[in-house]
């Protein structure tokens, strides 16, 4: 019984692991102005795709739900209210209100979004921290005390982030039948024909090279939870190596998966980044200003 008990409190110590207030407000600052370009830019199918809501068929969560169906009006109303709704809880004003509001609004959005055919898995993290930021409540950046209720919101969007690679692996593993199988593949060589830049079209002429690549990739990929553990600067070159990874397939296929990027800040120490921007701050207000020629 005392085993269990202790290993009860380890389990809810790592989930609820406090985290200092001041990183809290600027991870939602960023994640909120983040949410706005998603819609924007990145999901902004889902105003043009209302004009033909009989091509519409939800995902399960879409189906499960009693969820309405997409129309010009609902996708225009959803666009202002989550636009709205991420500045005032990037400013910390209200923020469990608007961001309860950001969230229920944004995940209609994403239902819409991913109810024509196509499923982007790296919405996943960006989804679940849009959920999870609200129960926080208040957080400056001037704060310096640590809170559980953040640690929890943010080993909940630190477990999403791994999930979406981990899960990625386990995908491939069962279509394949085995990560040897995928690994051995042709996935690469069949991608950098479609859609390779010209950085990485040289490569098809070496496969044992993009063979060496894909076992790199889904290694690191099953890999992933580990970085759950890491600490210091080992959980810096983690979040370097796969942010490089998002940035060389960018570079060499044009996919981005910027909403997991963004996510990983949350393992970062954002607070430390207060003090640089009040420093900042300071010396712009006390540059002088610039004289202006006589006439």
């Amino acid at each position: 019984m005392t085993r269990a008990l202790g290993a009860g409190r380890a389990v809810v110590g790592w989930w609820t692991r406090p985290v200092p207030l001041a990183r809290v407000a600027v991870l939602r600052v960023a994640i909120y102005l983040f949410v706005i370009y998603d819609i924007l830019r990145l999901t902004n199918d889902v105003i043009p795709m209302a004009h033909a809501p009989e091509l519409y068929y939800p995902t399960w969560v879409g189906r499960a739900l009693p969820l309405p169906e997409p129309s010009l009006p609902l996708a225009h109303t959803l666009q202002i209210v989550i636009i709205v709704g991420c500045l005032v809880a990037a400013t910390g004003v209200l923020p469990r209100l608007a961001g309860g509001v950001v969230a229920v609004a944004y995940f209609q959005w994403m239902v819409f979004s991913q109810g024509y055919g196509y499923v982007s898995h790296d919405h996943l993290a960006l989804m679940v921290a849009v959920v999870v930021l609200p129960t926080i409540g208040r957080a400056r950046f001037t704060d310096d005390d640590s809170s559980e209720p953040a640690g929890w919101a943010f080993r909940c969007v630190q477990v999403s982030v791994v999930a979406t690679y981990f899960a990625s692996a386990v995908v491939k593993w069962v279509r394949s039948g085995s990560p040897a199988t995928w690994a051995n593949g042709a996935v690469f060589i069949w991608a950098i024909i479609r859609r390779g830049s010209d950085l990485v079209r040289w490569t098809t002429d070496y496969p044992w090279l993009l063979i060496i690549a894909q076992w790199g990739l889904i290694t690191i990929e099953f890999l992933s939870p580990v970085v759950l553990w890491l600490k210091g600067k080992a959980l810096y070159l983690a979040v370097v190596t796969f942010a490089g990874f998002h940035l060389m397939t960018y570079l060499a296929l044009g996919i981005h998966f910027l909403p997991t990027v963004v996510c990983w800040l949350a393992f970062l120490p954002l607070e430390r980044l207060v003090p640089v921007a009040q420093r900042w701050l300071g010396r712009l207000r006390r540059r002088p200003p610039v004289p202006t020629a006589a006439r």
